[in-house]
């Protein structure tokens, strides 16, 4: 990781942004968050992960939506990011800056999580009627946005796409709508023929010199909802290549779910790296520790 000298602009649940000139350098930890609560204890890989499979949908969307992502090759960074790049490399990205949106990009192809709460008690998610009927975990007839705020402290909160017009305009909200739902539908087709549900994801989007770009991260476990599509189950919920396997002890604990968070056990957080790189090999069809995710040497290419 980099040394004490740098100082990031700016550390997230998982992720420390730095400035770079004009760009940013976004590098990808390893620590795990649940319940709005960062965990003491840290899951190997974790952050290689989520920046690998970034990389690797970077490469295959581009032609859907421009993306921020300049290089990730340690070597390749400015100076001092690059005097040992041996810190940097396997999790992190060289990308634009861009001013975000302030709003996520929320698409649903299967009815799971807080959509499921909330079709039980309207039939509907974010206004988006829903046939009747539906059970937890069934596939939708089609792909809807569900966007939310994109809050600063505390919890996003769903939000109809009239709203996302009033809060980014009109250009925006239908520019990051169907660039969504086209991204959706192109990693869900993707996905499935390796075996992977990818039930709902996020995207964040924002402008680089005037131009409408993909941000963050896209199609990883922490911004996805990844299923097994040998093990679904309508009606039931499923389990998931993600930390739900961490939320899933910590119910079994006698904790309020404010921090300080618990030690997760050495089994739990070997467990969750296994799941984060299991949906990794799959997805990918390469080995892990990850190899080479040059974008012109990507399986199916």
């Amino acid at each position: 990781m980099p040394d004490a000298s740098l100082k990031p602009l700016r550390s997230g649940k998982v992720r420390d942004v730095y400035a770079a000139g004009d760009n940013l350098v976004i590098v990808a930890s390893d620590r795990i968050s649940a319940f709005d609560c960062i965990l003491p204890t840290r899951i190997p890989d974790k952050g290689k992960v989520l920046t690998a499979l970034s990389v690797f949908w970077f490469a295959r969307t581009a032609n859907i939506a421009k993306n921020h992502l300049l290089t990730h090759q340690a070597e390749e960074f400015p100076a001092p990011f690059n005097t040992d790049p041996n810190r940097f490399a396997g999790r992190s990205m060289l990308v634009r800056r861009a001013e975000v949106l302030p709003v996520e990009c929320v698409v649903r192809g299967y009815l799971a999580g807080s959509g499921w709460k909330e079709y039980r008690a309207s039939q509907s998610i974010c206004a988006v009627e829903l046939p009747p009927g539906l059970r937890e975990s069934d596939r939708l007839p089609e792909p809807i946005f569900t966007p939310t705020t994109k809050a600063t402290q505390g919890h996003d909160m769903p939000i109809d796409f009239e709203e996302t017009v009033r809060i980014v305009g009109t250009d925006a909200a239908v520019a990051v709508r169907d660039a969504a739902l086209e991204l959706y539908r192109f990693a869900a087709s993707f996905a499935l023929n390796r075996g992977i549900i990818i039930a709902d994801t996020k995207f964040e989007f924002g402008y680089a010199d005037g131009e409408l770009i993909l941000i963050d991260e896209i199609f990883t476990p922490d911004s996805s909802r990844f299923w097994d599509m040998n093990l679904y189950e309508p009606g039931r919920s499923q389990d998931s290549f993600d930390k739900q396997y961490v939320r899933d002890y910590l119910e079994t604990l006698d904790w309020d779910k404010t921090p300080p968070a618990p030690e997760l056990p050495a089994e739990v957080a070997a467990g969750t790296a296994a799941k984060y790189q299991e949906a990794y090999k799959r997805l990918t069809g390469l080995t892990w520790p990850a190899g080479d995710v040059h974008p012109n040497r990507l399986p199916g290419t």
